[in-house]
């Protein structure tokens, strides 16, 4: 039998693949292609357009640095929103949170929440299912401009900015988001890597520091995505940075957080530190995105040249 192989395209020279079994499930949505498949190392495995979104067996490296960083340097966060995770990896961090009233999950693409319910049970564990969780499918901008409900964290688990995403790594939309959170309500977001798209992560950075007076980086390698990746969170007054490793695990231990398989009080540290090349980017003079920019340096996969994998 011949093994099937899927290319990414991470820039125009450099990307990553994996050895795929045949689909266990694919669709075309009204927004974009998602298709769920088997690899010996991930487990199974989601791909949207192209793109890795997610594994059975990586999702970790990801979720937890999303939510608990943020969630610790927390008092204790009782409602919380999620925009995009449609996989509800994100919502399975946060429902492990003590306390925890209420997830609401806002997705645009109402496909990748079926396709996740029914093959990516291993990420979410039964998240959508929970009573506390609340799925609402369409425009996140929209729900965002019509809600009063205040959350104390929010999570922006988006597709990278490229296309109709890009409004949702403006100055804007980060300002709707600021309007959303009870006072010291934490954001956290990804930036992309510093590795091949550093012009992306120092223009998402300047636009979140134009709405928020704390916004602290970090960065985790993460599997999948096959190269370091870059976090951020801010908020108006709560800053992670203030905590010791020592004070981390404490939280962790006071609020009963099990099942971690990534995040400790020295991993929060690990997150945060950041080595020169990384400081001297997010350094750089950098112009904010506002509605109606784009980032030349992300480009939408299908615009790349196509991948030939040669064997030997």
């Amino acid at each position: 039998m011949t093994t099937r192989y899927l290319a990414e395209r991470l820039n125009a020279d450099f990307g990553l693949y994996l050895s795929a079994g045949a689909p266990l499930a694919q669709a075309q949505s009204e927004w974009q292609r998602i298709e769920v498949f088997e690899n010996p190392q991930f487990g199974r495995v989601m791909r949207i357009d192209d793109v890795f979104m997610t594994s059975e067996r990586d999702e970790f490296f990801y979720h937890e640095p999303m939510v608990h960083l943020p969630a610790i340097a927390h008092p204790g966060v009782k409602r919380a929103l999620v925009v995009g995770g449609g996989d509800g990896g994100a919502a399975e961090e946060l429902l492990k949170l003590p306390g925890m009233e209420r997830v609401v999950l806002a997705e645009l693409d109402g496909e990748v929440v079926a396709m996740a319910r029914q093959w990516l049970g291993e990420i979410h564990r039964g998240a959508f299912d929970d009573p506390r969780m609340e799925v609402r499918l369409g425009d996140a901008r929209a729900f965002l401009g019509q809600t009063e409900e205040r959350f104390d964290q929010i999570i922006l688990d988006l597709t990278d900015p490229f296309g109709p995403a890009v409004e949702l790594y403006t100055v804007e939309f980060y300002e709707a988001c600021r309007r959303a959170l009870s006072p010291g309500g934490v954001v956290s977001l990804h930036l992309g890597s510093p590795v091949h798209l550093p012009g992306s992560i120092a223009r998402i950075a300047a636009s979140v520091k134009a709405v928020f007076p704390i916004f602290r980086p970090y960065l985790q390698y993460v599997p999948l995505y096959g190269t370091l990746w870059c976090m951020g969170m801010a908020s108006d007054r709560t800053d992670p940075a203030l905590l010791s490793a020592t004070e981390v695990d404490a939280r962790i231990a006071a609020r009963a957080i099990g099942d971690l398989q990534l995040y400790n009080g020295a991993m929060h540290q690990a997150l945060l530190a950041q080595p020169n090349f990384v400081r001297d980017l997010l350094a750089q003079p950098a112009q904010p995105l506002h509605s109606g920019d784009s980032i030349d340096e992300v480009r939408d996969p299908s615009e790349l040249p196509p991948v030939r994998i040669s064997a030997g």
